[in-house]
């Protein structure tokens, strides 16, 4: 991650003062056992958006502690012998009631991702796990939603329903009265031969009868009437949502993965990482980010949890 990157625009410090009145939230830290995953935990105990219980290998999480000069307090560690076990104890413990929140530390995605979606001892829901990336794009006038760009491969139109219900209510949690959607695709207009059109169209028509709620929908929309109201003009194109959209909603898992990269690499956007559609929120970054982009991740997971308890 660049500098620049690293300072980011104040998009995210804005999700950490709408923080500063809700209490931390216990979180599940499963395998914390690297410098970068533990230290981020620890420093969003210290700015009171999560209660870390961090599970895994006592020794190792001590050995990472010592090796990095991180002070680990009173933190509550769960002894499991290796990452498989940590990833199944971290669950337990949110079926348990002792988590509200759980978090990916050190180890691979697809342990933690087995563990959540076991369909006897798991976290899932009826409906569709996804992911999210929350990024803070500096060329952007506000946070920006992309989704699915690391669950599923080739998402029916039935996987995207519950895709974008999923992106619309965590928008809502961060602040959204009505999320504007756009689902993108490579052109604006309906074409049978190009199936993500025909889905955008569908996900529109679906949001108007009252199967996806709490969002504007448009779509198909391609990447630069999505973001540009100009390009959309251009185009002949009228849209409450070109030019100001909260959620891109990806065609597919390649389409949302490159974009959001590319967001990193070339225009030095913070990504935070979510998993949607679980019992609880998941953070779910990678081992390469930031503890930074942690720290953001933690302050939506606490803004998703607590709009949870809000609930009936």
């Amino acid at each position: 991650m660049s500098q620049a990157s690293a300072r980011g625009t104040g998009k995210y410090e804005s999700l950490l003062e709408r923080c500063l009145s809700l209490e931390p939230v216990p979180t599940a830290v499963a395998y914390p056992c690297e410098a970068t995953a533990l230290s981020g935990a620890v420093e969003a105990a210290q700015k009171k958006l999560i209660v870390p219980l961090l599970v895994g290998p006592a020794n190792e999480i001590a050995a990472t502690a010592k090796f990095a000069s991180i002070d680990l307090g009173n933190l509550e560690i769960v002894d499991v012998p290796n990452s498989v076990a940590a990833a199944a104890r971290a669950v337990e413990l949110v079926r348990e009631g002792r988590a509200e929140v759980l978090m990916k530390g050190s180890l691979h995605t697809d342990e933690l991702m087995s563990a959540i979606v076991s369909r006897e001892r798991g976290l899932r829901t009826g409906r569709r796990i996804s992911h999210a990336f929350v990024m803070d794009v500096p060329t952007y006038h506000k946070v920006l939603i992309i989704t699915d760009a690391a669950i599923n491969i080739a998402p029916t139109l039935e996987d995207k329903v519950d895709i974008c219900q999923n992106a619309i209510d965590l928008a809502i949690s961060l602040g959204r009265e009505k999320p504007k959607v756009a689902i993108l695709c490579a052109v604006e207009t309906v074409n049978s031969k190009m199936q993500a059109t025909l889905d955008a169209a569908a996900l529109c028509k679906m949001a108007e009868r009252g199967q996806i709620k709490g969002g504007i929908l448009d779509g198909p929309l391609a990447f630069d009437n999505a973001i540009s109201k100009q390009a959309a003009v251009t185009k002949g194109i009228t849209s409450e949502v070109a030019g100001d959209p909260d959620i891109l909603l990806a065609p597919d898992l390649e389409a949302g993965n490159i974009l959001a990269k590319q967001l990193s690499f070339l225009a030095n956007a913070d990504s935070a990482g979510m998993v949607l559609g679980a019992r609880v929120p998941v953070i779910l970054t990678s081992r390469a980010d930031s503890v930074r982009s942690r720290i953001a991740s933690c302050a939506v997971a606490n803004l998703v949890a607590h709009a949870r308890r809000a609930i009936p």
